[in-house]
């Protein structure tokens, strides 16, 4: 539970950074941006495999970047749920998956498995 709790601060946090940076990404209140956070994640849980293997053709022989697309469309989805979140087009959508995508994977490198943040230590042989 803790990990899910910071892989949504996290996610939180790359789409504030895309409403800040991405023309076409607004988020009208506080409490639509923190349940977009937790809602994507949900999204991503559930609905985001389905649709990944249902595209897997795609996905290789596009070598993987209709992933981009379909990061977008989740976040389009969760746009689409919630009230005060609007992405406008498909690019601010895709450049959105990207902010929350490369913050994500930011944010994971410093969270184990078990949703504690790591310290890492140089062993030395």
């Amino acid at each position: 539970m803790i990990g899910f709790l910071l892989r949504a601060v996290i996610a939180g946090f790359g789409l504030w950074l895309s409403a800040q940076i991405i023309p076409g990404v607004v988020f009208t209140k506080v409490e639509s941006l923190m349940a977009a956070a937790v809602l994507l994640g949900v999204v991503n849980a559930v609905v985001r495999p389905i649709v990944f293997f249902l595209t897997l053709p795609l996905t290789v022989l596009t070598l993987g970047l209709f992933l981009l697309v379909v990061n977008a469309a989740m976040i389009g989805l969760v746009a689409m749920l919630l009230g005060g979140f609007q992405v406008n087009g498909l690019v601010p959508g895709i450049l959105c998956a990207i902010v929350t995508g490369i913050t994500g994977w930011i944010g994971s490198a410093f969270i184990g498995q078990h949703g504690r943040f790591q310290r890492y230590e140089r062993y030395e042989r």
